[in-house]
């Protein structure tokens, strides 16, 4: 079983950076692509970078290229977000999730095909 914790949102200017953690209590957390989404209000959930369980590549969405960087530290059984060049439309919910089963390597781009989600955490940008 996963379980996971995200940590690390806050308020921040533009142009600012953050870095998103996401803790994991299960034991096989190296076995399964990690990703990280992101909700605004009114908005559906969407995709912002993914590493599979593999970690030697990792996929972003376009409007986070070059801004934002996904890691994984297996001996910790954490997953980050660094974000760079933070721009207002960042704003959301940000939510860590893992595969919905070890190393899945279907259509890692969308919510459905992750199994296990934390509760978010806010990140909130200002101009």
């Amino acid at each position: 079983q996963v379980q996971l914790v995200e940590s690390g949102g806050g308020l921040a200017q533009a142009g600012g950076s953050l870095r998103l953690s996401c803790a994991s209590s299960g034991r096989n957390f190296n076995n399964y692509a990690m990703g990280w989404f992101r909700q605004a209000p009114g908005k559906e959930r969407e995709f912002v970078a993914v590493i599979p369980s593999s970690g030697a590549t990792t996929y972003y969405a376009d409007f986070v290229k070059g801004r934002f960087t996904i890691s994984r530290d297996n001996a910790k059984n954490t997953l980050y977000l660094q974000m760079n060049s933070l721009k207002p439309e960042d704003t959301a919910v940000y939510y860590c999730a893992a595969g919905n089963r070890p190393y899945y390597s279907g259509n890692l781009y969308s919510p459905a095909s992750y199994g296990y989600w934390g509760q978010g955490t806010q990140v909130t940008v200002s101009s």
